[in-house]
């Protein structure tokens, strides 16, 4: 199933226009290499169109399933993000400024579905772990934190250092 992601662009044609697009498992498919596999997302694209340049603001709202780096179960999280583009227009295409992409005079269309895939992507934790829940406890599978628990090395002055990391992702429950 083909996904498009596409917006017309052109410098003869000014005034703001306003697209949606949903954002779902086919797209997280079209890039093989991604962590995420599946989400529900809804990218609206506002265009302002001027003469000389165009500006693009993106917001997705929704959510994706991630794996959690602690226990390795999948959940779903949260992603709301905004973003800016400038279309400008030359000679030759040049993506080289993550936030300015110059186009040539030729172009009638910008695809946005590696931008979309990368700001959700970057909107993302460095650390990916469950929600604690209300009381502030982990979510995390409790059949994996225990067997975590369980392969931690100790040596005769407490614990191995080499283990240290694990010990503090571990008191962070």
């Amino acid at each position: 199933m083909a996904c498009n992601f596409t917006i017309p662009v052109g410098a003869n044609i000014s005034g703001h226009y306003v697209y949606e697009f949903e954002i779902d498992k086919a797209f997280f498919d079209l890039f093989e290499e991604s962590e995420i596999k599946e989400g529900k997302l809804k990218a609206i694209v506002n265009v302002d169109r001027e003469s000389s340049h165009t500006e693009i603001s993106i917001m997705i709202t929704g959510e994706v399933r991630i794996s959690c780096d602690r226990c390795l179960d999948e959940f779903d999280h949260p992603v709301d993000c905004s973003n800016r583009l400038i279309v400008r227009y030359g000679f030759e295409r040049d993506e080289s400024d993550p936030d300015i992409i110059t186009l040539s005079w030729e172009e009638n269309e910008l695809d946005l579905k590696q931008y979309f895939y990368e700001f959700i992507h970057l909107s993302l934790p460095i650390r990916r772990t469950h929600p604690d829940d209300a009381n502030g406890n982990s979510t995390c599978n409790p059949v994996m934190l225990e067997k975590l628990r369980k392969h931690l090395v100790h040596d005769e002055a407490g614990l191995n250092p080499g283990w240290e990391g694990l010990r503090k992702l571990m008191n962070e429950n």
